[in-house]
C-alpha cells in the first residue's frame, strides 16, 4: 500500500507518519522507485501501537523509541517490555512531607510489600508514588482511611493477575505491550467505575434504611 493508503489504514495523517519516520518510530517501507514506497500490515500495526505509546500512555518520542527498540530486541524479556511502556502516574505528594512520615510510609508499604511477596525495584516510582498518596492520607487527618491498605493490595494483586492473565492470550510483543498500555490507562478508569458502583451498593446495605 501507498502512504496515502496506510494513512487511512491506521488513521495517522500522513505528516505525522512522516516525523515518526524521521524518528525512527516506523520502518521504511520498501521502495518501489526513487519517490516511492510500499508498505505492508506490519506498518499499520506498528502506527497503531505508536499511537496508543504516545496518545494513550502519554509517552515521549524518546520513551517510545525506547519502547520499540525493547520489543524489536528478541533477547529482551516481555516482562522488561512491558515495564518500560507502563504509563506514567500522576505524582500525589503532600504538602511540607517530613522526614518523620517518608519513615512512616516506608514501613508501611514495606509491611505491605512483604505481606503480598512483590519485589519492587530499587527507587521504584511506583513506590515514590505509592509513599506520597500514604503522606497525603495522613496530612490530611485521614491516616484511618489506610487500615485497609493490606486488603486493596489483595485486590490489585487479583486484578493485576487477571490483566497478566488476559494479555498472555495475545499473540505478538506488539499486540500485547499496545493491550497493557491501553488496558492500563482505560482500565484505571474502568476499575474507578466499578468502586463507585460498588461504593454505592455497600452504602445502600449499610444506611439505606428504607
Amino acid at each position: 500500500m501507498r502512504m496515502a493508503e496506510l494513512s487511512r489504514e491506521s488513521g495517522v495523517a500522513i505528516a505525522t507518519i512522516k516525523y515518526y519516520q524521521r524518528e525512527g518510530l516506523l520502518p521504511p517501507g520498501e521502495l518501489t522507485s526513487p519517490n516511492q514506497a510500499d508498505y505492508g500490515p506490519a506498518h499499520v500495526r506498528r502506527l497503531k501501537l505508536v499511537r496508543a505509546l504516545t496518545e494513550v500512555a502519554g509517552l515521549s518520542v524518546a520513551a517510545v523509541r525506547d519502547v520499540l527498540a525493547a520489543i524489536d530486541e528478541p533477547r529482551t524479556s516481555l516482562h522488561d517490555v512491558l515495564g518500560s511502556a507502563q504509563p506514567g502516574l500522576p505524582s500525589a505528594s503532600a504538602q511540607d512531607v517530613t522526614e518523620a512520615d517518608r519513615e512512616w510510609a516506608a514501613r508501611r508499604i514495606d509491611e505491605v510489600v512483604a505481606a503480598r511477596g512483590w519485589r519492587p525495584p530499587p527507587r521504584s516510582v511506583l513506590v515514590e508514588t505509592l509513599a506520597g498518596v500514604l503522606c497525603a492520607y495522613r496530612a490530611v487527618g485521614h491516616e484511618w482511611a489506610l487500615d485497609s491498605l493490606s486488603t486493596y493490595a489483595e485486590s490489585a494483586d487479583r486484578v493485576a493477575a487477571a490483566d497478566i492473565e488476559a494479555l498472555a492470550q495475545l499473540r505478538s510483543a506488539e499486540n500485547i505491550v499496545e493491550g497493557a498500555v491501553v488496558g492500563t490507562v482505560l482500565g484505571d478508569s474502568l476499575l474507578a467505575a466499578l468502586r463507585r458502583m460498588a461504593h454505592a451498593e455497600a452504602s445502600r446495605k449499610r444506611f439505606d434504611r428504607t
